[in-house]
């Protein structure tokens, strides 16, 4: 060991021969396994034939080789991007509630309206139209859509690949998004669940509620909701909202043509409208119409007679009078069952029939007379004894201007307001055939002039009254006070404050056209009180009753005696004073009324079956050319009246009354301020000095009922209408409990535990 060297030796297999050693390694030629190319050389082929070849198998390798390498980095690009999008979706996954949680949210509640001959009124609510189950909608509309929207919707697990693939080259090659590729079943999942972001992280959201609802739910399951939320554009969310909307008819009743156009508004629902442009709606319907057929599910001959119905431009959305009606309804709704939680029908008092004529009534007038006489605009109100409103129309036309002129629009009454002038001076002791004297007269700085400067000397009561004469009314304010016509009109049903002055007896402080009819009201009655209403009742869909009116109590603010005069006095109005226009079949009564320079022209007239109560003027007060209530509201109301009669039995005014020689004079001086009086004006002679006026008369009156009290039997009269009794005990009339809110937020009068206990 000691001898061997201490470098390393390394095996040698080129090296030269004379380098070998005993001790070495060294492999020889021979020893090769391939032979090498010394000895190869003398055995190749010709040089230019072995290139050829060479180049040719070279060139077979490396396309193979870079195929090979496509699909290679394909596979390997797949893989890393499967992990990828699993990733994105479990990302965006695990941001949502777990499944478990998920359920279809509550449709938007729809509140449907019905007239009190079961006719609709109108749809409210998120919704504007009540679910309508697949079997009962015309099957012309899930064809049409599926067709147009989602033709392999039956097929797909609720992504449609194909459909994706499809649209995806489509938009590439037409370089621009045309085509989208989401199913109906993404579309709801959409609508249900998520905001219309264009994000990655909705659209797989998106997905996965839409696998989601396949699972849990039926494909006709799916369709439907998908049909009853979809939104059509022109504020109408579901088919049967748009089928109203655009047709005005149930979307059980659409034709192929309408299908079809309702079907190519979900591609763009508010640009495509045919609200806003009827040409594009019917381009559209018309490739709707052509890919149902390409889908087999109408025939040519249906295709060319559908492709020929003309567009046509829609109305504007909620035509009609009727839908003031329903806005009121609406705001009275949550005060009698709180929030809507679900789809509910109220059943209203309102006729439809009737209020189609009181519409008609006021429209034509105004029509036929509105530019010469500058009149704009007119409102109606028709409430029968029980306080159920009949009729209401607000204006003119609803689709131009919803303001409601009937219950929030308040105007001076004019004369249409001495009634409760008269009432108090009756009250006070006074009688129809009390005489005052017609001749100018001065209370203060105020000079109260009649309608065209003519004066009648002596004239009873009832003929001041019909005459509507201005001085004698205000003569009469002056004997009672003022503050007694005020408390007269709130006792009787006006809501609005009211100024207590002298002026009032011309009507000068504002009311609305719906509570001063609703005043009138205990004149056809007989002297009660009934709470003004519009609901019925309030069902759910499947028939649960969240509110029903039944019947109630309602005071009596009026002696009988009384309202014998008045209605003796109001009837001269009709037949022989300034409303001789109105007079029809029935025996009725009621009172003109003319604010200054005839900015306001009103007659409120009744009979023993509806109070009704016309308005005409314009919205911003201007004047009209010598409009009184005598010409287009009493024209009105007579042609309203006598269409809402047609067919009923004549029924005679209540109360009666009848002059006594005892009655005919009373005195013309002023009774003294210790009668709560307010200081005389000049004496007006009438030639003839009578005796003392007699003591005031207090009024009977009952107390109010408290909301929701147990209620007494019902007394029903001739005609089935539940009245109260003539014997001073309260009785029963069908309203609801609540009062109407007339003419919105008021500010009502301020009573004490006194007046609540006499009654006021």
């Amino acid at each position: 060991m000691a001898n061997r060297k201490d470098s390393r030796i390394e095996p040698s297999f080129e090296g030269p021969s004379r380098d070998r050693s005993s001790g070495g390694l060294s492999v020889s030629e021979e020893d090769r396994v391939v032979p090498s190319n010394r000895k190869a050389s003398a055995k190749r082929k010709p040089a230019k034939a072995k290139s050829s070849r060479g180049r040719r198998a070279k060139s077979r390798r490396g396309l193979i080789g870079g195929i090979g390498r496509l699909l290679y980095w394909c596979f390997v690009l797949a893989i890393w991007g499967g992990i990828a999008v699993a990733g994105t979706v479990i990302y965006y996954g695990a941001k949502m509630p777990a499944a478990t949680t998920w359920s279809i949210p509550d449709r938007a509640p729809n509140i449907k309206i019905v007239s009190a001959d079961n006719q609709l009124l109108a749809n409210r609510g998120m919704s504007g139209g009540e679910a309508v189950g697949l079997h009962e909608m015309s099957p012309y509309i899930p064809a049409a859509v599926i067709a147009i929207e989602d033709r392999r919707f039956y097929s797909h697990f609720g992504v449609d690949p194909i459909g994706l693939t499809r649209a995806m080259v489509t938009n590439l090659l037409g370089g621009r998004f045309s085509q989208g590729g989401s199913t109906l079943t993404q579309q709801l999942a959409k609508n249900l669940f998520l905001t219309p972001d264009r994000t990655l992280e909705r659209k797989v959201q998106e997905v996965l509620l839409a696998l989601w609802l396949e699972h849990k739910h039926t494909k006709d399951q799916i369709l439907e909701m998908y049909l009853n939320r979809v939104y059509f554009g022109s504020g109408a969310y579901g088919v049967e909202a748009a089928s109203r909307r655009y047709f005005g008819k149930s979307a059980r009743d659409v034709t192929l043509s309408e299908a079809a156009l309702l079907a190519g508004l979900l591609k763009a629902p508010s640009r495509l409208s045919p609200a806003r442009d009827p040409k594009a709606a019917e381009q559209r319907s018309q490739l709707v119409l052509a890919a149902m057929r390409d889908e087999g599910k109408i025939s040519a001959k249906e295709l060319t007679s559908a492709m020929s119905a003309p567009a046509t431009r829609s109305p504007s959305y909620w035509t009609g009078s009727e839908n003031y009606v329903a806005d009121t309804i609406m705001e009275e709704l949550p005060d009698l069952i709180g929030d809507v939680r679900g789809d509910i029908v109220i059943d209203s008092t309102v006729d439809l029939n009737l209020q189609k004529l009181a519409e008609q009534s006021i429209r034509r007038l105004i029509d036929d007379s509105g530019k010469k006489l500058n009149v704009t605009q007119g409102a109606l109100v028709s409430i029968d004894n029980s306080g159920a409103v009949r009729a209401m129309v607000g204006g003119y036309d609803y689709s131009t201007s919803q303001f409601d002129r009937a219950s929030e629009a308040r105007r001076q009454p004019g004369s249409a307001f001495k009634p409760f002038v008269y009432m108090a001076a009756l009250e006070a002791g006074r009688t129809p055939d009390s005489i005052r004297n017609d001749a100018p007269i001065k209370i203060g700085n105020w000079t109260p002039d009649n309608y065209g400067g003519k004066y009648f000397g002596k004239v009873t009561l009832a003929t001041a009254l019909a005459k509507s004469l201005n001085s004698v009314a205000a003569q009469l304010t002056m004997e009672v006070g003022p503050n007694a016509v005020v408390e007269a009109a709130h006792r009787m049903g006006i809501q609005s404050d009211l100024q207590s002055n002298t002026s009032i007896a011309l009507g000068t402080s504002e009311v609305t056209p719906l509570e001063l009819t609703s005043a009138y009201v205990p004149f056809a009655n007989g002297g009660y009180k009934p709470d003004i209403h519009f609901i019925r009742r309030v069902t759910t869909a499947d028939g649960k009753v969240l509110y029903d009116s039944g019947g109630g109590s309602a005071p009596r603010v009026v002696k009988p005696e009384i309202v014998g005069m008045m209605n003796s006095m109001m009837t001269g109005t009709v037949e022989t004073g300034t409303a001789r226009k109105a007079a029809f079949a029935w025996p009725s009564a009621g009172k003109t009324g003319t604010s200054q320079n005839s900015r306001d022209a009103w007659f409120v007239g009744y009979t023993a079956n509806l109070t009704t109560g016309v308005w005409f003027g314009n919205d911003d007060g201007t004047a009209m050319k010598k409009v009184t209530g005598g010409a287009l509201p009493a024209q009105a109301w007579h042609e309203f009246m006598v269409a809402a009669h047609e067919g009923v039995p004549v029924r005679p005014l209540p109360g009666t009354w009848k002059s006594t020689p005892a009655d005919t004079i009373v005195p013309d001086e002023i009774p003294s301020a210790s009668n709560n009086h307010q200081a005389p004006v000049p004496s007006v002679s009438v030639g003839q000095q009578a005796p003392a006026a007699p003591r005031a008369v207090p009024v009977a009156q009952v107390p109010v009922p408290a909301r929701n009290v147990a209620r007494p039997a019902q007394t029903v009269d001739a005609d089935g209408l539940d009245m109260p009794s003539d014997d001073g005990a309260t009785g029963s009339i069908k309203h609801p409990v609540p009062p109407g809110n007339v003419g919105g937020p008021l500010k009502r009068k301020q009573t004490s535990i006194l007046d609540i206990l006499g009654g006021g």
